[in-house]
C-alpha cells in the first residue's frame, strides 16, 4: 500500500511496476495512466493514431445526442470507475443522469451505464474479455467493443446476449441511450 504524504499527489510519484494500493486508495487518488486490477496497478499504453481518432469520432456522435437530449454524461479514457474490485478506464463511458450524484473530484465509485473500449494494436484478447467480463458483472448494461482492424463493434449486454455489427450495420444506444443511432462505418471513415 502507498502512504501518501499530504503535500504530494500519486501523479507527483515515479511509480515503479507492481506497486500496490488499496481500491479506495486509487479512487481517492486517481493515478493517470493506470488501471487498478486485482489490487495493483496496470499501466495502460498510450493510443495510437487510429485508436484516438476512433475514440473521438465515438464522442463526437455520441455527445451530441446525449447532450441535446440530457440524457447523462459522457467520459473520456480519463476517468476512472469502479468495476466490482478493479478501477477500470473505458475509453469512452456513458452515466445516466440519474446516477451522477457522486464527487466529481474523484474517480466514479460505481460502473458506467455504457462502456466503450476500442481495441489497441497492443491489446492481448484475453484482457479485452476479462473487462467485458468484469463489466457485466459489476452492473455496466452495455459494453461496445469496437475494433479497428475489422470495422466491428461487438456489442455486449449479457454472457449470452453478444452481437457483432459491422460498417453497414447501425450501432443503437438501446435502453441505455434511448433513441442513439449511428451507421457503424462513420466511426471508422
Amino acid at each position: 500500500m502507498i502512504q501518501l504524504d499530504t503535500q504530494e499527489s500519486v501523479q507527483d510519484i515515479n511509480l515503479p511496476e507492481n506497486v500496490t494500493m488499496t481500491l479506495e486508495d486509487f479512487l481517492e487518488n486517481d493515478v493517470e495512466g493506470y488501471e487498478y486490477i486485482k489490487g495493483e496497478l496496470v499501466p495502460m499504453p498510450a493510443a495510437s493514431f487510429r485508436h484516438g481518432a476512433i475514440s473521438v469520432r465515438i464522442i463526437r456522435h455520441l455527445d451530441q445526442y446525449v447532450y441535446k437530449n440530457k440524457l447523462g454524461q459522457l467520459f473520456t479514457a480519463e476517468t476512472s470507475f469502479k468495476v466490482g474490485e478493479r478501477v477500470l478506464k473505458p475509453d469512452v463511458a456513458f452515466v445516466a443522469s440519474e446516477r451522477l450524484d457522486v464527487d466529481e473530484d474523484k474517480g466514479l465509485p460505481i460502473p458506467p451505464d455504457l462502456a466503450i473500449e476500442v481495441v489497441s494494436p497492443s491489446d492481448v484478447l484475453s484482457h479485452v474479455v476479462g473487462k467485458v467480463q468484469a463489466y457485466l458483472d459489476a452492473g455496466t448494461r452495455c459494453i461496445w467493443v469496437v475494433e479497428p482492424t475489422l470495422e466491428t463493434v461487438t456489442v455486449y449486454k449479457s454472457e449470452t446476449d453478444i452481437k457483432t455489427l459491422t460498417r453497414d450495420d447501425t450501432l443503437t444506444g438501446d435502453d441505455i441511450v434511448p433513441g442513439f443511432s449511428c451507421q457503424v462505418e462513420k466511426l471508422f471513415e
